[in-house]
Order: C-alpha cells, then sequence, then structure tokens
C-alpha cells in the first residue's frame, strides 16, 4: 500500500508506506535475525537492503582480516630464532616418503 497522496505532510518529509505480503517463514526469521545482528528495527534493515539493492546508497562493508598482518614485524630477533629452531624438523624430507 503507497501512502505518497496525504498532502496533510509537507513535500520534503513526506515518505512512502508499503506493504510487503507473501513474505515466508524462513526469509521473516532471517530478516529478524539480520536486523538483531546489525543492532537495527526490520524496517530500517528493510530499507537499507532496499536502497543498496536499488544502488540508491553503497552498502558498507566491514573488512574482516584473515591474515597476520598485525603480527608483521613484531617480532624480535630472539623470537625468529626461537620459531626457526622449533619448526626446523619440517624442513627435513624423509626419503622414504618419496619413493
Amino acid at each position: 500500500m503507497l501512502a505518497d497522496d496525504d498532502a496533510s505532510m509537507p513535500s520534503e518529509v513526506m515518505m512512502s508506506a508499503l506493504t510487503l505480503r507473501g513474505l515466508d517463514e524462513h526469509a521473516s526469521k532471517r530478516l529478524k535475525e539480520e536486523a538483531r545482528r546489525r543492532g537495527l528495527s526490520v524496517n530500517a534493515l528493510l530499507r537499507t537492503l532496499v536502497n543498496e539493492g536499488l544502488g540508491i546508497s553503497r552498502a558498507v562493508r566491514r573488512r574482516r582480516h584473515l591474515d597476520l598482518d598485525a603480527l608483521a614485524g613484531t617480532w624480535k630477533a630472539a623470537d625468529a630464532r626461537e620459531f626457526a629452531a622449533a619448526t626446523s624438523p619440517f624442513e627435513q624430507v624423509d626419503p622414504e616418503l618419496w619413493r
């Protein structure tokens, strides 16, 4: 249902109201879970998803790094020596395994 014709509101603040019908229970549950995860109301989540889907606004993506960049440059020389000593057995090749 659209409420675009509400003349009592100034045009600069008038917003449409929509009703979404036929949404299955699984999708409804996922929307509620996602809204809760993002700390939004379901209505705010739907507005965000519609605007992003239509290209009206860009999705804000949090980058999740799974690499070890945070450790780069943090080792001392003693740390490097200890690591090299602890991992040196992994550099030995067992000739029996390569026949």
